[in-house]
């Protein structure tokens, strides 16, 4: 009778642990482009380059989507166009991960976060990611970004994040990305 009572307890910590993990990861901040107004379109002719884009916010099964689409180009010291989203006065302080669902050409993108730390325009840290033709989710944990300079604390406080961006970046290429949500889970 002892011994039941034992893995009775034993089991119900297993099930504790399992269910307490499981719920580790839930959506601290999630942002599906319903109010598409907080996000900003962003290209390199702000420094020079010669990238051309857009974004348009396009209703597919009911969810707004965010079509990032255009030619990345490098002449000119550029090479980006992206979408970026203030994150002042969201607590992320436990943020773990960005995590998000998304589509495209089969093409590498990036996301980049800014934080308190990064600020010269082109500083950032940056994780990538590649997608194909479905919608997929990819989560990309924070301690796996990089810095892009040396002058960056070399891992980033959540609680120090202050922007996001998605981002077509670094290469001669046509981008066409679709982005279902974006977010931070713990």
């Amino acid at each position: 009778m002892k011994n039941n009572s034992i893995i009775s307890i034993a089991f119900a910590v297993f099930i504790s642990a399992i269910i307490g993990k499981t719920s580790i990861a839930q959506d601290m901040f999630k942002d599906n482009f319903s109010n598409n107004e907080q996000w900003r379109y962003i290209a390199d002719d702000v420094m020079g380059g010669v990238s051309t884009g857009n974004v348009e916010y396009n209703i597919i099964e009911e969810d707004v989507i965010a079509v990032l689409k255009g030619n990345v180009s490098t002449e000119n010291n550029g090479g980006f166009i992206q979408i970026r989203r203030d994150l002042k006065g969201i607590n992320l302080e436990n943020a773990n991960s960005v995590k998000l669902v998304a589509k495209g050409n089969s093409q590498k993108y990036y996301i980049f976060l800014r934080t308190t730390g990064t600020i010269l325009p082109w500083q950032y840290y940056a994780s990538e990611f590649t997608v194909n033709e479905n919608f997929n989710e990819f989560v990309l944990p924070i301690s796996d970004f990089e810095k892009s300079g040396f002058l960056l604390a070399k891992n980033i406080n959540p609680k120090k994040i202050t922007s996001i961006g998605i981002v077509a970046f670094g290469r001669d290429h046509e981008a066409e990305l679709f982005v279902k949500e974006i977010g931070f889970i713990k």
